[in-house]
């Protein structure tokens, strides 16, 4: 048994793209590569779905050499696939119909900072940490963080969230404007740096999340913050996973501004314990933090801690010194790679649901119970505070029975999810993995969105096989 039946066939345009490969190589010279290792890195998937390699990739370094590259390819009928750091995980780099990647890394600079405004303006190719420390010296500070030290535009284009989402919002909320190069190469900028606008269609909300299929985004313009004066966290563990869920339930509904609230359960706290040399009590744990002033965070909380204490939580361990928390936070963000140590040589397929918050408990319930029914080892984490979280199943595709028994459990917390009011993915995205899903999550919604996807792109050459079966 095999996993490409995750994925929608896509056909080849070979004499297109022989055409499409010669021009871009004598165009960009070693800006261009044919090599089949790198070819192989930029189809990279980390979760299980088969590598898809492109036929070649081109290291761009402006939104005008983007450009020039989609319209050989518009030209030619050649897919053509965006590429920022290659931390997606559901097969959005891949290239099912062959064609170009066009690598975004080198596309790394930050081209304003508006203090005043509390925004600024990237290229595409900048990571999220990079900027951080770009910003580091002005008071502000980019809060969205997936994890990973993903690109900006991938994070525009995955609409990515992260452990700060339940304060701070998602790349949604983020984002105030793009430049996007459109499927005939043509140069659209979306939005301004305005807080607000009523000038006709959201273009910038459409490209958020259209993981390359509509547009490729070339920059991006950001929503900043300001870096708190007083932050605080900590753990808490809980006898069971109810509890813990009870505690981000009442916390969230008692209107308590909690910058982030992580869930971990006993399996992934065991993970963590042996990858980053930590010792906590090997129980389902919160991870918690608070941002505001010195009194703010100190009575949020206190009061937190009563909530806890409420639902059968235990003593808080709080770190007071940044590096405490960075190193705890370090743990939550290392847990994908820590959980792989819990059965070494097995594959990650990590699933991301979001439900309401208040069918987080019923729904981890629920899930916990499947999981183990279908004999599978999958530790979980969680960003529960916006009702969003991760089970890691561990899978050896080498064994049919397993695959099998992964597969249905997948598709059962996706159907779980949605019928709880919920979405098949929070935060990963759709890519290739989470396809199937669509229809019953937006029923004819989805012919809506085939709609907008052939008239921005007739020709289908923008990221082909992903998001919205044509």
């Amino acid at each position: 048994m095999t996993l490409v039946s995750l994925q929608m066939p896509v056909e080849r345009n070979e004499t297109g793209i022989e055409l499409a490969v010669a021009i871009l190589a004598q165009r960009f010279g070693d800006r261009f590569s044919a090599a089949a290792a790198l070819r192989e890195q930029h189809g990279h998937t980390t979760t299980w779905l088969p590598n898809q390699a492109p036929d070649g990739v081109v290291f761009a370094e402006s939104t005008e050499e983007v450009a020039e590259v989609v319209k050989v390819c518009a030209e030619h009928k050649v897919p053509v696939i965006a590429f920022g750091t290659g931390s997606s995980l559901e097969g959005h780099v891949n290239a099912p119909a062959g064609g170009i990647s066009v690598d975004m890394s080198r596309m790394n600079r930050v081209l304003q900072v508006n203090a005043e405004d509390l925004d600024c303006v990237v290229e595409a190719g900048v990571t999220r940490k990079q900027l951080n420390e770009y910003l580091r010296d002005t008071g502000l500070f980019f809060p969205i963080d997936p994890g990973a030290d993903a690109s900006l535009g991938g994070m525009a284009a995955t609409r990515a969230s992260g452990t700060n989402a339940v304060r701070y919002g998602t790349m949604k909320d983020a984002v105030l404007a793009l430049t996007v190069v459109m499927a005939d190469g043509t140069v659209v900028h979306t939005g301004g740096r305005a807080r607000k606008s009523s000038a006709g269609y959201d273009l910038t909300r459409l490209m958020v999340g259209s993981e390359g299929t509509l547009g490729i985004i070339t920059e991006v313009t950001l929503r900043l913050h300001g870096i708190p004066e007083a932050v605080s966290g900590g753990v808490c563990p809980f006898p069971d996973l109810e509890s813990a869920c009870n505690t981000v339930i009442t916390t969230i509904q008692c209107g308590l501004p909690v910058a982030r609230i992580e869930l971990l359960d006993a399996l992934q706290i065991r993970a963590c314990n042996a990858y980053s040399k930590l010792d906590l009590v090997e129980t389902p744990t919160l991870f918690v933090e608070f941002h505001g002033s010195e009194a703010g965070v100190r009575e949020q909380s206190e009061l937190f801690g009563e909530i806890a204490r409420d639902n059968g939580g235990g003593e808080f361990t709080w770190a007071t010194k940044a590096e405490e928390r960075s190193r705890l936070w370090s743990a939550r963000h290392d847990a994908y790679w820590a959980a792989l140590g819990l059965r070494p040589g097995a594959k990650g397929v990590s699933t991301d649901v979001c439900v309401p918050i208040s069918r987080l408990a019923d729904c981890i319930k629920a899930t916990m119970a499947d999981l183990n029914e279908a004999g599978l080892i999958g530790p979980l984490v969680g960003h529960v505070g916006d009702g969003n979280f991760h089970t890691l199943v561990l899978v050896d595709v080498d064994n049919p029975q397993e695959i099998a028994a992964a597969e249905g459990f997948i598709e059962r917390l996706n159907w779980r999810a949605i019928e709880m009011g919920g979405t098949c993915t929070g935060e990963h995205g759709v890519g290739q993995g989470k396809m199937k899903y669509l229809t019953r999550e937006h029923g004819a919604g989805l012919d809506v969105m085939r709609a907008v996807k052939a008239a921005l792109d007739p020709d289908g050459i923008l990221n082909p096989g992903k998001v919205v079966p044509m």
